[in-house]
C-alpha cells in the first residue's frame, strides 16, 4: 500500500478522489472529440468558403455522442455501435431537414424515434443509443431548418466526428490496464488514509467524537471504491499489470482490505468501549496489526519480503495473545471477542497479500479465460426479456408507451409556451424519463434538472455577459464547461444540469451574437414544464410506484442473499467451487440499488415513516454487512470434516434459512403465506455443543457460524413487522 501516512488527511483524500481517473478521462476523451471534430471542420469549411459553421457543430456532436452513447459490453459491439451511430445522425438530420417545414410529421417522427429508442433498447442498449443520436439530430435540424441542398456538408461533420471519436475510444484511450492500476492506487491510499485516522483514534483519545465521524466516513468512502474498482477489473488488464494473478485472486484482496477496515473500525469501538486499551499491550498489539498492513506495498514491483513479514509476525502475536487468553481457567474478558475478529480477518488479509506475492514472483501462466470479458448473449437477452411484478409488460415497453404519451404532451406544451423553439420542453421530458423506471426516481431526477437549471441559468447568464465580445474566452470557457458537465455526471445531476444551461448561455451568445434574460429565462421555463410532464406521465401512465420498486429491489436482494448463504454453508460440508466473493459485491450493488431506488421516499420523512423504509433500509444494511463479514470471518473453501450429526444440524440451517428468506419474499410482495419463521436455536445450541474446540479443528465453527444467526435474526425482525410469527 502507499505510503502516505506522512502527509495531511486531505492530501490523501485528493489523491484518491476519482478511482482509476475513470470520470477525468471519460470527460477529457470527450471534450477531446469534441474539440478536435469541431475545430477540424471548420478548417475544411474555411478552406472551402463555406459560410456557416453549423456542420462543425454537428461534427462535435457526434464527437460527442459517439463518446457517450456507446455503452455496450464488449469492445467489438462498441465499435458496430460507433458506425450505428453515426448512420442514426445522418439519417436524423436528412429526415429533420426534409419534415422541417412540416410541422405535424417533424412531431410524429420524433415521438416515434422516442418510441423505439425505449422499446428497442429490450433488445441491446445499442438501440437506445442510435435512437438517442437519431432525435438529438433530428432536433439540431429542426431548430436550424437545414436545407436538404447542403446536407452533404452535414454528411462530412458527421463522419468527421464519429471518425474522432472511434479514434480516442479505440485506438490512443484504448486500454483500460492503466484505469485498473490508477483505481487500485485510489483504493490503497485511500485503505493508508482510512487506517492512518484509526491509528490516530486508538493512540489520540482527545477530540474522540470529531475523529470517529471522521473515520466513519472515510470507510462508507472506501466501500464506494471496492466496488468501483472490483467492478472494472480484466482478466486481459491483469495480465498486462501483474501476470499470474487471476480476477477473483485480486477481488478477494479488494474484498479483504475493506472488510478489515470495516471490522478493524468497530472492533476498535468496542474495545474502547470495553477498556482493552487501559491494558497498554493489547493497545501497542491492535496498533502493530494496523500499521504493518497499511505499510505493505502487496502490488509493487519493488516489494520487499520483510514488509509482510513484519504483518505476519503482528498477526501471529495476535493469535498467540488470544490462544492465552481463551485457554487460561478463568472466563476471559468481554474484549477478548473483538480481537478475535481483528485476528480473523487480518490473517485473512495477509494470507491473500502472501499469495499475490507468490503469483507476482513466479513465472507467469497463460491461461486467460477469455469468457470472462464476453457476457453470455442468452443470459442478456433473458434478462431483457423478464417481465414485472404484474407479469404483463415489460419495463422497456412501459417505458416506450409512456415516451410515447410524454412526447406528444410535450410538443403541445413547447408549442403553447415556446412557439419558437416548441422541442425543448420535449428534449428534457425525454431526458428525464432515461434511467427512470419509477415515480420516485422520476421526481428526483426532475428536480435535480430543475434546480439545477436554475442555478445555472443565473451564472451563466452572468458569466455569458462578463465575456461577451471576447469570442476566444468563450470558447475555452465552452470546452471547460463541457469537460466540467461529464466530469460531474455520474456523481451529481444537479451539477451536471448546472453545467448544460451554462453551455447553453455560451452557445446563444456566440452564435445568436448576444444573450438575453428572457431568452435564458424561456429556458428554464421548458425545462420545468419537460420535468412536470415526465412526472405526471410516470404516476398516471402504467405507473410504477417507487415502492413497488423498491419491493422489486428488496426481492433481488434477498434472492442474491439465498444464494450466498446457501453457498456459505455448503462449504462447511464440501470442498466449495463456488467463489463467495464476488457474490459478497453482488450484494453490495443490489443494496445501492435499493438506497438509489428508496431516495425520494427517505428524502420525505412522513413518507418514510409511514411505509416504513427507513426501518428496512437500517435491517437491510445491517444484513449485507452480516453477510460480508460471514466471508471476512469465513475459512475459505476448506471442508470442515464435520461429524455426521453436525452435518445433518448444517443442511438444516441451510434449508431453514432459506424458507425463511423465501418466506420474507413472499411477505413483502404480499403473497399468501401462513408459514412462521424457524428461529434456529435449536440448531445453534446443537452446533455450540458439538463443535470441535479450537485445539481439535482448524475451523471454529461457533466463529464462523455467528453472522448466519444476526442474518436470520434480522430477517425474522422484518417479518415480524408485517405479522409472520416465529416456529421452534
Amino acid at each position: 500500500m502507499k505510503q502516505i501516512h506522512k502527509h495531511p488527511v486531505w492530501v490523501g483524500r485528493f489523491l484518491a478522489s476519482d478511482p482509476g481517473r475513470k470520470r477525468f478521462q471519460t470527460a477529457g476523451k470527450t471534450t477531446i472529440s469534441i474539440i478536435s471534430a469541431v475545430f477540424t471542420m471548420i478548417w475544411v469549411l474555411n478552406a472551402a468558403d463555406y459560410g456557416t459553421i453549423t456542420p462543425a457543430i454537428v461534427a462535435g456532436m457526434v464527437g460527442l455522442f459517439g463518446i457517450m452513447l456507446v455503452m455496450d459490453d464488449t469492445v467489438s459491439k462498441k465499435k458496430i455501435t460507433t458506425f450505428m451511430i453515426a448512420l442514426s445522425a445522418a439519417l436524423g438530420i436528412t429526415l429533420g431537414s426534409l419534415f422541417a417545414p412540416y410541422a405535424i410529421f417533424l412531431n410524429a417522427l420524433m415521438v416515434t424515434i422516442i418510441f423505439c429508442a425505449f422499446y428497442f433498447s429490450r433488445f441491446q442498449i445499442r438501440y437506445f443509443s442510435m435512437g438517442m443520436a437519431g432525435f438529438m439530430s433530428t432536433y439540431f435540424s429542426s431548430i436550424l431548418n437545414l436545407d436538404a441542398a447542403h446536407l452533404t456538408w452535414f454528411y462530412i461533420g458527421i463522419a468527421c466526428g464519429s471518425g474522432y471519436a472511434f479514434l480516442y475510444n479505440f485506438v490512443i484511450f484504448k486500454g483500460s490496464a492503466q484505469s485498473l492500476r490508477r483505481g487500485m492506487r485510489s483504493f490503497h491510499i485511500q485503505s493508508n488514509l482510512t487506517l492512518n485516522l484509526l491509528i490516530q483514534w486508538i493512540e489520540e483519545p482527545g477530540n474522540s467524537d470529531k475523529k470517529k465521524k471522521l473515520l466513519y466516513k472515510n470507510v462508507l468512502r472506501l466501500n464506494e471504491y471496492s466496488r468501483l474498482v472490483a467492478s472494472e477489473i480484466k482478466e486481459e488488464d491483469l495480465t498486462k499489470l501483474w501476470p499470474g494473478i487471476s480476477s477473483s485472486q485480486l477481488r478477494l484482496y479488494i474484498f479483504d482490505t475493506e472488510m478489515l477496515i470495516q471490522t478493524l473500525t468497530g472492533s476498535v469501538e468496542k474495545l474502547r468501549e470495553l477498556g482493552a486499551f487501559e491494558h497498554k499491550h493489547v493497545q501497542v498489539l491492535v496498533v502493530w496489526v494496523i500499521r504493518s498492513l497499511r505499510d505493505a506495498e502487496v502490488l509493487s514491483k519493488s516489494y520487499s519480503p520483510s514488509v509482510l513479514q513484519d504483518a505476519e509476525k503482528s498477526v501471529q502475536a495476535l493469535r498467540l495473545l488470544l490462544t492465552e487468553i481463551l485457554n487460561a481457567e478463568e472466563k476471559p474478558e468481554r474484549w477478548v471477542y473483538p480481537l478475535r475478529r481483528i485476528e480473523s480477518i487480518a490473517n485473512h488479509v495477509v494470507n491473500s497479500a502472501v499469495t499475490i506475492q507468490q503469483l507476482l514472483n513466479s513465472p507467469p501462466i497463460a491461461d486467460v479465460n477469455e469468457k470472462e470479458n464476453e457476457p453470455d448473449e442468452e443470459k442478456q437477452l433473458e434478462k431483457s426479456e423478464d417481465k414485472d411484478d404484474s407479469g404483463t409488460i415489460k419495463p422497456a415497453t412501459r417505458k416506450a408507451i409512456q415516451g410515447l404519451v410524454a412526447g406528444v404532451l410535450a410538443i403541445i406544451v413547447g408549442n403553447i409556451i415556446s412557439p419558437l423553439q416548441p422541442y425543448w420542453v420535449l428534449l428534457t421530458t425525454f431526458i428525464i424519463q432515461i434511467g427512470t423506471e419509477s415515480v420516485g426516481r422520476t421526481y428526483v431526477k426532475g428536480f435535480q434538472r430543475s434546480l439545477g437549471t436554475v442555478i445555472g441559468a443565473g451564472f451563466g447568464f452572468a458569466a455569458a455577459k462578463v465575456v461577451s465580445g471576447h469570442p476566444l474566452l468563450e470558447v475555452i470557457l465552452l470546452f471547460l464547461v463541457i469537460f466540467m458537465m461529464f466530469y460531474v455526471f455520474p456523481v451529481s445531476y444537479t451539477w451536471m444540469s448546472f453545467f448544460i444551461t451554462m453551455l447553453i448561455a455560451f452557445m446563444y451568445d456566440l452564435l445568436l451574437g448576444g444573450i438575453s434574460a428572457a431568452l435564458i429565462g424561456a429556458r428554464v421555463i421548458d425545462t420545468i414544464a419537460g420535468a412536470l410532464i415526465a412526472l405526471l406521465v410516470s404516476a398516471y401512465v402504467l405507473p410504477k410506484k417507487t415502492k413497488g420498486k423498491v419491493t422489486e429491489t428488496f426481492d433481488d436482494f434477498l434472492d442474491e442473499l439465498k444464494n450466498y448463504t446457501t453457498d456459505y454453508l455448503s462449504s462447511f460440508i464440501e470442498d466449495q467451487a463456488e467463489e463467495l466473493t464476488d457474490q459478497a459485491f453482488e450484494l453490495d450493488q443490489k443494496l445501492q440499488v435499493i438506497k438509489d431506488e428508496a431516495q425520494s421516499l427517505l428524502q420525505r420523512p412522513d413518507s418514510a415513516r409511514k411505509s416504513g423504509i427507513s426501518r428496512w433500509m437500517m435491517i437491510v444494511t445491517a444484513i449485507n454487512y452480516y453477510a460480508k463479514h460471514l466471508l471476512a470471518s469465513s475459512h475459505r473453501h476448506k471442508a470442515a470434516s464435520l461429524s455426521d450429526e453436525l452435518t445433518d444440524v448444517f443442511k438444516n440451517v441451510e434449508a431453514k434459512l432459506s424458507e425463511n428468506i423465501e418466506l420474507l419474499q413472499d411477505l413483502i410482495k404480499e403473497r399468501e403465506n401462513n408459514s412462521g419463521f424457524w428461529t434456529l436455536d435449536e440448531e445453534r445450541v446443537k452446533i455450540e455443543s458439538l463443535a470441535p474446540s479450537r485445539r481439535k479443528s482448524h475451523i471454529d465453527l461457533i466463529h464462523n457460524m455467528y453472522y448466519i444467526w444476526r442474518i436470520n435474526q434480522s430477517i425474522i425482525a422484518l417479518g415480524k413487522e408485517s405479522g409472520a410469527k416465529e416456529r421452534k
